[in-house]
């Protein structure tokens, strides 16, 4: 075979086999090709969908859901801080053909600055951009008329408040600070780690330029939503609260007030109730940023004569006095060179410890106050808890300021001290003083929040946390029952409800000018403090008003607003009425038991102040029989 044919074929073979390779090469390309293709388009469709053109329903997967907050009432669970639906606005850079004229259609309907948006859109390596969140219904209608290529809307919730400003100094807000969406204020700040959640995380390699790596390495780990609280609160006791709240600072012009409600033998809050208020829902038009806090928790002040038990329980404790000790009221006290009268600018002669409280004589207290001797007398105010955060769940406690009682030297300081001058307290702290002497002596941690529902539906309950015992069952007795013969005899008649054994004290202290820092002529804060029923007590009630301009005294404004609602709760809890003792049947018992003295057989284990009460009931009993 002549050699041309030969290299002829050599030719055509080599020619053939290229072909056959190309071909090979070529259909083995289009298969890599279109099984990547079948991966990215139907396997993975859903998930690079969303990478590349923002889905809200991917990235919905890595936003948790805020925890929800409730209150509660006889009946259940109301809701005071929920999740709703809305919708979000955000573009899809790459597919925005002109950002500039994107921009300057877009800014007018969203109210924000053209150029902002104008940069954003220009960023052609951004597959999402957030633009505004919440947007309003006209708003929603007006972005889908425009119809703009790459701008789009979204699914997201938002956080509203069924109530509007029921409780918002409690519970707070949601809002934006520094680009970061979180809780300000109240409980939302103080849980806000809780209720946020976890978000969860999208990892996905890059090339050297940025851009996704298609075959890349991919981990998704999906949000966790978070817990829901629910309060101690009463959410029909704290409409009432409110309510009474703000006709009283209304009704005498005060700056404003507070009231807390708590159970003494749990510690739990049913009421916090603060006034001026706000509204959650539009917290941005809230000229006074004050009106954020919780003066309750947050403000101390001089609390005046409500101080006063305490001495008074002090001094029944360490068996310096009974409460029918007397001494003689000459209607001043002299120390460090200051004349130091009582508010009445009156001399009473000889005084029991029951008048004391019932004519709140400063010089009464005083006198109890050099019996128990300096650091005895500061030792029980801090076992009462005052200098001191109580612990309860809100942001920014203030721990009062009790630093006159440091200097042991100083007797004018605790002589002032003795009836609530000279040193601060905050309304929370004085509710759980007062429920410790409600409490046979035992103080509670204040306790906000019953219950945490978890994210996996898990419950988790708070259960109620003993402080210390600060005094004796005896004491706390005792002092109960002066503070039921103040509410009788003396300036407290105001507070008192038909029916029910009602014990408390009044407190009108004049305000510190904070220039000054001088007594400001004029300007005082009046204060109740309380608890019913003295022989079973159910509720301890704080109330206070800020500087009211057309009244003198606490009895003739905190006083009445404390027997409104001391009232309402009474009935609303179904709390049966109390039977009354006459002055004559209580004397006839104080014969025997000076008025709640127990024998040590009678205090027993604790059981002191039950124990007594069951020996006035048998002693008018007996009168009956006879």
């Amino acid at each position: 075979m002549p050699v041309s044919v030969i290299n002829k074929k050599k030719s055509e073979g080599v020619a053939n086999w290229r072909i056959n390779a190309l071909t090979f090469l070529f259909f083995a390309l289009v298969l890599v090709l279109l099984l990547r293709f079948y991966d990215l388009q139907i396997l993975q469709y859903a998930q690079y969908r969303a990478l590349a053109e923002g889905q809200h329903s991917f990235f919905k997967n890595l936003v948790p859901k805020r925890g929800e907050i409730f209150m509660k009432d006889r009946a259940g669970l109301y809701p005071a801080a929920v999740n709703r639906e809305t919708k979000m606005a955000y573009a899809v850079p790459k597919e925005i053909e002109s950002a500039s004229q994107a921009a300057s259609t877009l800014a007018p309907v969203l109210q924000m600055d053209a150029e902002d948006l104008r940069m954003r859109f220009e960023n052609k390596d951004d597959m999402y951009e957030a633009l505004k969140h919440r947007l309003s219904e006209e708003e929603i209608g007006k972005i889908k008329d425009l119809g703009l290529k790459g701008i789009r809307l979204a699914d997201e919730n938002y956080r509203y408040y069924p109530s509007s400003e029921l409780a918002s100094n409690v519970l707070g807000f949601v809002g934006w600070k520094d680009h970061a969406l979180g809780g300000r204020y109240g409980l939302e700040a103080y849980f806000d780690d809780q209720l946020r959640g976890t978000e969860g995380s999208l990892f996905h390699e890059r090339d050297a330029s940025g851009g996704w790596i298609g075959g890349g390495q991919k981990e998704i780990s999906h949000a966790k939503n978070g817990d829901t609280l629910v309060l101690t609160l009463d959410h029909i006791a704290q409409y009432q609260a409110e309510k009474i709240l703000k006709s009283a600072t209304e009704r005498y012009g005060a700056d404003g007030g507070q009231i807390v409600v708590m159970e003494p033998e749990s510690g739990r809050i049913l009421t916090l109730a603060s006034y001026p208020t706000f509204n959650p829902n539009d917290y941005a038009k809230t000229e006074d940023l004050n009106s954020f806090r919780n003066p309750a928790v947050n403000d101390a002040y001089e609390s005046g004569s409500v101080f006063k038990p305490i001495t008074i329980a002090a001094g029944l404790d360490s068996g310096k006095i009974l409460p029918d000790t007397t001494y003689v009221d000459t209607g001043s006290v002299k120390e460090a060179g200051y004349n130091i009268r009582n508010s009445d600018l009156k001399s009473n002669g000889k005084q029991t410890m029951v008048q004391v409280l019932e004519k709140s004589l400063n010089t009464g207290v005083i006198y109890v106050e050099k019996l128990l001797g300096n650091k005895n007398f500061a030792d029980y105010v801090e076992r009462f808890g005052f200098g001191e955060r109580t612990g309860i769940e809100l942001v920014g406690e203030a721990r009062g300021n009790i630093n006159n009682l440091k200097n042991l030297k100083s007797n004018i300081q605790f002589f002032t001290a003795s009836f609530g001058q000279g040193i601060t307290v905050t309304p929370i702290q004085l509710a759980a003083a007062y429920s410790a002497i409600a409490n046979g002596g035992t103080l509670m941690k204040p306790q906000i929040v019953d219950s945490i529902i978890h994210a996996d539906g898990g419950e988790e309950i708070l259960q109620p946390q003993e402080v210390r015992r600060v005094i004796s069952p005896q004491a706390a007795m005792q002092t109960a029952g002066i503070l039921r013969s103040v509410v009788v005899n003396g300036h407290g008649k105001r507070a008192d409800v038909p029916g029910y054994l009602v014990g408390g004290k009044t407190g009108t202290a004049q305000l510190v000018d904070p220039e000054t820092g001088k007594y400001a002529e004029g300007k005082s804060t009046g204060s109740f403090a309380g608890f019913a029923p003295v022989n079973d007590p159910k509720f301890v009630i704080v109330v206070k008003l800020d500087n009211p301009k057309n009244v003198e005294w606490a009895e003739s404004s905190a006083a009445p607003a404390f027997g409104e609602l001391m009232k309402f709760l009474l009935e609303y809890y179904g709390v049966e009425p109390t039977e009354e003792y006459t002055q004559e049947e209580l004397d006839e018992f104080n014969r025997y038991h000076t008025l709640g003295q127990l024998t040590a057989e009678t205090v027993g284990d604790g059981d002191g102040a039950d124990a007594s009460r069951t020996e006035i009931k048998e002693t008018k009993d007996k009168k009956n029989d006879e």
